[in-house]
């Protein structure tokens, strides 16, 4: 992108620079510490210049807003045409709560519902079997027969709103109960929209709730996302998610290395059951985490966006919509505190801008106290305000791609991909050149963990 005479100059430049100036300085002040890096221990430079993204191409690895390969973002205005869906996780107790905390969020002014659900729940255990003594409705709402899915969702218009369910072994079943639901109610199930996790392979990876063995697993996913394409078409059958590997403890490049290639092995195993890519491929999502390295954060989803591009046209030869990646994004639950639980507010403050300034197309704000229960209704409302406030009075919602050719930026994007596209190679050598036996292997041997 930059001419070579003046990269020549910027060079020469930088070394005086680093001599008369910056030499003196740390002799004489020093800096805080002697190492700089990330909450990922990626290290960080002092300073970038345009001889960090010297070898960039501005329309192959940047392009434009709503054009492959999508790293300035999927839609050509962003949030000028609209904010991202704010959809704040919640669930507990009876299916009743459960519907008045819903109800509270929207009048509050949330515009996506993403439903929790209890260990028995998402284990496909009923309420009443032994397994599920002392778990029911603790850390989600319990769901055991369809008449619990029509309270959760009384008064509400299925026709309108778009709905998230974080379930994963016995997301099939949870799907079945709210289509169920709107035929019940009359309504198109071509007009539901929603997203069901469904990512039984990051389960294995990282969250640990399963039924079944990671091949039928997978096999279960492909029939849903079979249904799907036929019966939901504006319902997303599945969410990729890093959500999870990056709590129990990966790095940033791990957390979008193992996500990507979960994504290409669910592509390969919807191929080989003879779907079409340009058929499904749109209707697949992702989830990722939201931490505190603000930077590295906002590198890691242009990263994702580019990555993603460029792995379906090359080895899938997916048109446009099925290159282009759709995200929600949740700040990290793992950098809350017990202690000081009102200092959470400026951690998930940070971590929800990132997001923003990422890119993504729906985002939950963890509540201050969640390291201590269940959120409260003040907490819960806390966290809606903050990406609200984001939206409206920050300005990060008025430019695409606001931080799109700062150096520092971009050089970190180039970083993020190179590094985990050399983990998805691993991968897929692991599978003798395909990704579902590579990241079946990979859960088997232990290699992600």
């Amino acid at each position: 992108m930059y001419d070579a005479e003046d990269l020549s100059s910027i060079r020469e430049a930088r070394d005086r620079w680093e001599s008369e100036r910056l030499a003196p300085a740390l002799d004489r002040d020093g800096e805080r510490r002697e190492r700089f890096a990330t909450v990922s221990d990626r290290e960080v430079d002092r300073l970038y210049t345009p001889a960090d993204v010297a070898d960039r191409d501005y329309d192959d690895d940047l392009g434009f807003p709503g054009e492959p390969p999508y790293t300035r973002g999927v839609y050509p205005t962003m949030y000028r045409g609209r904010t991202w869906t704010m959809r704040q996780f919640a669930g507990f107790g009876t299916p009743r709560e459960t519907n008045e905390r819903f109800h509270y969020l929207v009048e509050e002014g949330q515009t996506g519902l993403s439903t929790a659900f209890d260990m028995p729940s998402l284990m496909g255990l009923d309420s009443d079997d032994p397994m599920s003594d002392g778990e029911v409705g603790r850390e989600g709402v319990a769901v055991d027969t369809l008449r619990d899915m029509e309270i959760i969702f009384e008064g509400i218009d299925l026709s309108e709103v778009s709905t998230s369910f974080t379930i994963n072994p016995s997301a099939p079943v949870v799907y079945a109960m709210y289509v169920a639901l709107a035929d019940q109610r009359g309504i198109d199930r071509a007009e539901l929209r929603g997203t069901l996790q469904n990512d039984m392979l990051k389960e294995f990876i990282a969250q640990k709730e399963w039924v079944v063995p990671p091949r039928p697993s997978l096999d279960i996913v492909v029939d849903t996302v079979e249904f799907a394409v036929d019966e939901t078409p504006k319902f997303k059958p599945i969410s990729i998610s890093g959500y999870h590997i990056r709590e129990a403890g990966s790095t940033a490049v791990q957390e979008l290395a193992f996500t990507l290639a979960n994504g290409i092995a669910y592509v390969e195993a919807c191929r080989e059951r003879g779907l079409e890519v340009d058929e499904f491929g749109p209707q697949l999502s992702f989830f990722f985490n939201s931490h505190n390295a603000i930077f590295e954060e906002v590198a890691k989803f242009r990263a994702a966006r580019r990555l993603w591009a460029r792995l379906m046209d090359e080895w899938h030869d997916a048109g446009e919509a099925a290159r282009a990646m759709k995200f929600h994004t949740q700040t990290a639950g793992q950098s809350l505190t017990a202690q000081q639980p009102l200092n959470n507010v400026a951690r998930v403050t940070i971590q929800a801008l990132a997001g923003v300034l990422g890119g993504t197309q729906s985002l939950h704000t963890n509540s201050f106290d969640e390291a201590l229960a269940l959120p409260s209704e003040e907490a819960v409302r806390v966290a809606l305000r903050t990406q609200q406030i984001i939206a409206e009075e920050s300005g990060a919602a008025d430019i695409v791609d606001p931080l799109g050719g700062s150096f520092a930026v971009e050089a970190l994007t180039d970083e993020t991909e190179a590094d985990a596209m050399a983990y998805i190679e691993a991968i897929r050598e692991l599978g003798d050149g395909s990704m579902v036996e590579g990241v079946l292997a990979g859960i088997e041997d232990g290699y992600f963990h």
